[in-house]
């Protein structure tokens, strides 16, 4: 049996992560009440917020409430937003920044089994102190052989990480829920790469799967790991 390293997402990986940012979009459209546009309108301009956003402050609640609120200047541009806009988007917000997380089903046994075989490491983005609340919250790290904790993921982030840990790229094998982040930039650090879909993604995410690439495969969910890393 080839023993590998295994490095897994956090986010909507492990814990879910993502519904929470789902309910604050809720509120935030039904707080703009635009007279015309929809509300995939609404998020279509949103999403383009937050990439903008996330190319200069990273990832986290507190980048997230900018996109908010730059997302409401662009649509209100005559009323620029004031304290009790602001208000209600902190409080639309405040569940992420409370750092409340929820394991994914499956998941402490999964990682179990898969440490008994393979070498386990775990990579959040987002801001550090958040990060770190939420693994120390989950109880999960002592499962993980190293945790990083990075602004952004890309193949840079991959590559580094490998050297870091002595991991031979061959032998490595990203496990996540973004195409974007987790996928293509393992792909192109050279390791193999399992995306788990998220049931409801984010939209911001936006970039078609390597379907043909060889490296590259999909699991309908965590579980499903024990059966492919054998």
């Amino acid at each position: 049996m080839q023993r590998l390293n295994l490095v897994f997402g956090a986010d909507d990986v492990l814990w879910e992560d993502n519904a929470l940012f789902e309910r604050a979009i809720e509120v935030f459209i039904d707080h703009l009440a635009h007279p015309t546009l929809t509300p995939e309108q609404v998020r279509e301009v949103l999403n383009d917020a937050e990439l903008a956003n996330f190319a200069t402050y990273g990832h986290g609640a507190g980048v997230f409430e900018r996109s908010l609120t730059d997302c409401l200047a662009r649509l209100r541009p005559n009323a620029p937003p004031g304290e009790a806009d602001r208000a209600v988007l902190r409080e639309a917000c405040a569940p992420i920044r409370e750092r409340a997380i929820g394991l994914l089903d499956g998941v402490p046994e999964t990682l179990r089994a898969l440490g008994e075989r393979h070498r386990l490491f775990l990579i959040g983005r987002g801001d550090p102190a958040v990060q770190e609340a939420k693994i120390e919250a989950s109880g999960l790290a002592p499962v993980f052989e190293s945790i990083g904790v990075v602004r952004e993921k890309d193949p840079a982030t991959y590559r580094a990480f490998a050297q870091n840990h002595g991991l031979e790229p061959a032998d490595t094998w990203v496990i996540g829920n973004s195409v974007r982040s987790d996928a293509w930039p393992a792909l192109e650090a050279g390791m193999g790469a399992v995306l788990i879909p998220h049931q409801a993604p984010r939209a911001s995410d936006g970039v078609d799967p390597p379907e043909e690439h060889d490296r590259f495969h999909t699991v309908s969910h965590l579980g499903k790991l024990t059966e492919f890393f054998t």
